[in-house]
């Protein structure tokens, strides 16, 4: 097991290890990968620092903000800013304004919180479709919005559990999906990786050293070839659409592990509002039920689609965690939609 010891700060590592490169020159129309992590986070900090030891990486100018710190290696970019992790929006388009460089996809690094206090390392897309205009925006983004996931999701999860498995994290740490939510805003595919749920697991340097490890494997940048890449051309094409389920989506982690299972929005039941107000529930009528059930699944289905050109988006139903009057009319409305529902074995 590695050491569990708090590595040095990030100013630390730039100037010993930094402080005699040239800084790196940005490419204007350059695509790129943006890694974002908040000094604030030793969930966050600490595996940017732990990406940032291994070979290849040169700091760039701060173009973006004088207090931001950013970093290259190849077309693969750390941005470290010392705010919230989910409020520090639009960093895609901000980047480019800066820069010239796109932004293709985005990777957050951040803590992870959970009632139950258990080791976790996770990953998940981002978004609130459910909330409408007006409602309180308790971890940001914005009323109705989902980013698309990126397509990395999926094999990343996969990846992560071989990586956690090798460095004796498992079975102690659980490797995990989580539903979508929170901010912040963008428009690039994006997914959070997050270690919790404590403060000492926060500062775990093997937690740390893990999901630097996935990043470093997963973008190619040791040499290997990267993990996750959606081309359209893929052999198998269907995404999975995760709809209902508790924030961990068990039914959904059944299907997300298996190999070549792509992995789009995870719409747990809390992101499913369903207001019936009839005293029958038996039949099903979609326009009899109120809440933002319908906007949620919209919302996702359209963010899913825009990640995956090309894919075939198929909705994947928790079937045990929905009254039948509500599985009825999601799976209506759905049909309505022409949103595909997987059947068994359809994965």
């Amino acid at each position: 097991m590695l050491a569990r010891t708090t590595p040095s700060p990030l100013l630390t590592f730039a100037t010993t290890k930094l402080v005699c490169c040239c800084f790196h020159s940005l490419a204007p129309n350059k695509m790129v990968k943006l890694i974002v992590a908040t000094t604030t986070d030793p969930a966050s900090v600490n595996p940017a620092n732990a990406l940032l030891s291994k070979p290849g990486w040169s700091p760039t100018p701060s173009l973006l903000q004088e207090d931001m710190k950013s970093f290259a290696n190849g077309a693969v970019r750390v941005l470290l800013h010392n705010r919230s992790i989910i409020e520090e929006d639009d960093l895609d388009a901000r980047w480019e304004q800066a820069t010239g460089e796109h932004v293709d996809e985005l990777i957050f690094l951040s803590k992870h919180k959970a009632a139950s206090s258990r080791p976790a390392l996770t990953v998940h897309p981002i978004g609130v479709p459910h909330l409408r205009d007006g409602d309180v925006l308790p971890q940001g983004g914005k009323p109705g919005w989902a980013a698309p996931p990126n397509p990395r999701i999926g094999p990343w999860l996969r990846l992560l559990k071989r990586i956690a498995q090798d460095h004796n994290l498992v079975p102690e740490f659980e490797v995990t999906l989580e539903a979508t939510h929170h901010g912040p805003i963008t428009d690039t595919p994006a997914m959070f990786l997050e270690i919790g749920s404590t403060d000492d697991c926060w500062k775990r340097q093997d937690a740390a050293e893990v999901m630097a490890l996935l990043v470093w494997e997963g973008l190619g940048l040791g040499g290997g070839a990267a993990v996750g890449n959606w081309n359209g051309g893929n052999d198998n094409k269907r995404v999975l659409l995760g709809i209902g389920g508790g924030h961990y989506v068990p039914r959904h982690m059944d299907i997300a592990l298996k190999n070549d299972v792509w992995v789009g929005h995870l719409i747990s039941g809390y992101s499913l509002p369903m207001e019936d107000p009839s005293q029958s529930k038996t039949e099903t009528n979609t326009k009899d039920i109120g809440g933002t059930w319908k906007q949620s699944i919209k919302v996702a289905f359209e963010a899913t689609q825009s990640a995956f050109p090309g894919g075939e988006i198929v909705a994947h139903l928790d079937h045990k965690s929905f009254k039948s009057w509500q599985k009825n009319a999601i799976t209506s409305f759905l049909e309505e939609q022409n949103i595909t529902i997987s059947k068994r074995d359809f994965f």
